[in-house]
């Protein structure tokens, strides 16, 4: 009597749930699929597995680049978390909506390699017909679980091709790398309580008002406290590239005590800094080693005279703003902030989008500012103010001669400015094409080059990218690669229009009220209620930005323009806002002190340049108009009778 393979048993239970559960054949799409704030809150719950599998799944799809495959990490539930991998596979994928938020387990979508995986617990190859319902089969899916320390299952890991190229290694090299996220989740909990460690060893040397740092008997600098580059004003990672004689002068007698077991006390040596010669006081202490070796010496800088921290980023922009700057009590808009502080330390791609005008900067730099990568460079690339041609040049780079114009010493590009620290690519929609292959090639592979240079050299950069427009719709109208929109899709925070938070508009207002008056050293102007309640009404399309640019009007012209109300054109939307009655604010590339100068001028004018009756009606002091008329050049010949 025949018997049926083990290969097929799974394959039949899996076919006996699914008909028990009435899944339909013809489906097309899970049944259920996460967005929205939904989506956000698994992700964030997520990043550690998120952050560990991006690696392995990198190598992973490496061995089957260019064949049609893509690569699927979901979670215990079967929620896709990440996917990535050719384009036309991709499309089908999208298609699909095989997209992040999507689940994969049996009772959403049938028999497949992910929720087969999960629900047999255990390593799954499901290949054409094998699967539930018809569309699926034309692919073969290999899936394996992921588990964590204690033997519970946390994901699992997929890659999907076409149903011809099945092969029964490829799920050997699924379960290959499931195992080696299962054991770098392991490491990962030894390494945190190591970091602990470290963290304290770390805060205490550097709590000492010293520069400490350890070299070997080559003289080769192994470890730097972070006073080091304050005494001699040169980055870390230049002074570990360096030899220690280069820094001081005295290293043979140094060299020679610690060979001899003795170290040196409070000894004036002349510091080679890169600003000057400094004389600093130098104690040493030899490590030795369990069989006498004098291995390591320990040596003590101290400054009698502390001297001021030279800049580490020459070329890179330091990130200023923090989260507790960040104005806001909205519930949604809490939310965001708080899984961008989540995943501030997340090495994945974070995508922000949301209208003009939302503050997506300031939570890029915010982000920066929260993670380890905050002592290291920021640097920001709006990708829709530069020209076509030379956008390439900005990002990477370029050598001597490489195009008419280009520097004779060359110039490095945005990805060498920012390596150990954070770009930020604004709207990143924006962006040709051809450079989204060449940035999806570095942020693949961690490598870059300059134009006019075949050398590469690897970076590492945490790009943070940001978009105004719905990327997923020029994803479909093909203005935008799918596989990159992927690549930076993996953690994504939405950042609500001012509309969507009304509720924040008057601690916005008072925020802004107080900062500029100081500013513009004003006197801050308080709003009536009925006032306030038509600012709340407004939708402000031009965000907080706007906001912003209206409260300095009013601050400006020392009074509060009179508010009025009409009915849109958009019928659509019929919708009541609230506009100046006197300012051309729909005029917005009109400069704000254009638009003060026509309202002091059609004041003038109805009150026939008479000044006291003008200032009155303004709001402002006489002598304050005066200025003002002066300020602008203001002819009051021309309103008199």
């Amino acid at each position: 009597m025949k018997t049926t393979s083990p290969t097929k048993d799974f394959i039949i239970r899996s076919h006996q749930r699914c008909d028990a559960m009435e899944i339909g054949r013809d489906r097309l799409y899970s049944k259920r699929i996460l967005e929205g704030t939904a989506l956000f809150d698994r992700l964030a719950d997520h990043q550690t597995l998120i952050g560990t599998a991006e690696p392995f799944m990198n190598q992973l799809y490496d061995f089957v680049k260019g064949t049609d495959f893509f690569a699927l990490l979901t979670d215990q539930d079967g929620c896709i978390l990440s996917i990535f991998g050719d384009e036309s596979i991709l499309s089908e994928a999208f298609s699909y909506k095989m997209m992040p938020g999507a689940f994969m387990d049996e009772a959403s979508i049938g028999t497949n390699a992910m929720g087969t995986a999960l629900a047999e617990q255990m390593p799954v190859q499901v290949s054409g017909n094998e699967h539930y319902i018809e569309a699926y089969h034309r692919w073969t899916c290999s899936a394996s679980p992921i588990r964590d320390t204690i033997g519970n299952i946390i994901g699992v890991l997929d890659l999907t091709g076409y149903s011809e190229q099945v092969h029964p290694h490829t799920l050997g090299m699924v379960v290959a790398a499931a195992k080696a996220i299962e054991r770098m989740l392991q490491v990962q909990v030894y390494n945190e309580e190591l970091k602990m460690a470290k963290l304290y060893n770390d805060t205490i040397i550097d709590s000492i008002s010293a520069g400490i740092l350890t070299a070997d008997q080559d003289g080769t600098v192994k470890t730097v406290n972070h006073f080091v580059p304050e005494l001699f004003g040169y980055s870390t990672k230049e002074i570990k590239s360096m030899k220690v004689w280069q820094l001081f002068e005295g290293w043979e007698q140094v060299l020679a005590a610690s060979s001899a077991h003795r170290g040196i006390s409070d000894e004036e040596v002349v510091v080679n800094s890169r600003r000057n010669k400094l004389k600093l006081n130098l104690s040493t202490y030899p490590i030795i080693d369990h069989n006498q070796r004098h291995i390591e010496t320990i040596l003590v800088f101290k400054d009698v005279k502390k001297v001021r921290k030279l800049a580490n980023r020459i070329m890179g922009r330091k990130a200023v703003y923090t989260f507790d700057k960040i104005i806001g009590e909205n519930v949604n808009f809490i939310k965001a902030v708080d899984f961008a502080k989540k995943v501030a330390d997340s090495r994945s791609g974070i995508l922000l989008f949301g209208e003009s005008g939302t503050g997506k900067e300031l939570f890029a730099q915010s982000i920066h500012n929260h993670s380890d990568r905050r002592e290291e460079a920021f640097v920001a690339l709006n990708c829709g103010a530069i020209p076509k041609s030379l956008i390439e040049a900005e990002l990477f780079g370029y050598e001597e001669g490489s195009f008419t114009g280009a520097k004779t010493s060359g110039n490095p590009g945005k990805f060498e400015i920012a390596d150990g620290g954070t770009l930020f690519l604004d709207e990143i929609g924006e962006m040709p094409l051809d450079m989204q292959t060449r940035l999806l090639r570095i942020l693949e592979e961690g490598t870059v080059s300059r134009v006019g240079s075949t050398r590469e050299f690897v970076v590492d950069v945490r790009v943070i990218a940001a978009s105004n427009k719905n990327l997923q719709e020029e994803v479909e109208k093909g203005n935008f690669r799918k596989d990159l929109f992927y690549r930076l899709n993996v953690l994504p925070i939405y950042l609500p229009a001012l509309r969507e938070r009304k509720d924040d508009i008057p601690l916005l207002i008072e925020f802004f009220t107080e900062r500029l008056s100081k500013r513009l050293n004003k006197r801050p102007l308080q709003l009536s209620e009925e006032q306030l309640r038509q600012l709340q009404a407004y939708d402000w399309p031009g965000n907080i930005r706007e906001l912003e640019n209206y409260i300095e009007l009013m601050i400006n012209t020392e009074s509060v323009p009179e508010l009025t109300l009409r009915l849109t054109a958009d019928a659509a939307t019929n919708k009541r806002l609230p506009i100046l009655s006197d300012l051309s604010l729909q005029e917005t590339d009109v400069p704000l002190s254009e638009i003060q100068r026509r309202h002091i001028i059609r004041t003038l004018g109805k009150y026939n340049g008479n000044i006291s009756m003008s200032a009155k009606a303004l709001g402002i002091a006489r002598n304050t108009l005066y200025r003002n008329i002066e300020t602008f050049s203001i002819d009051c010949s021309i309103f008199e009778q």
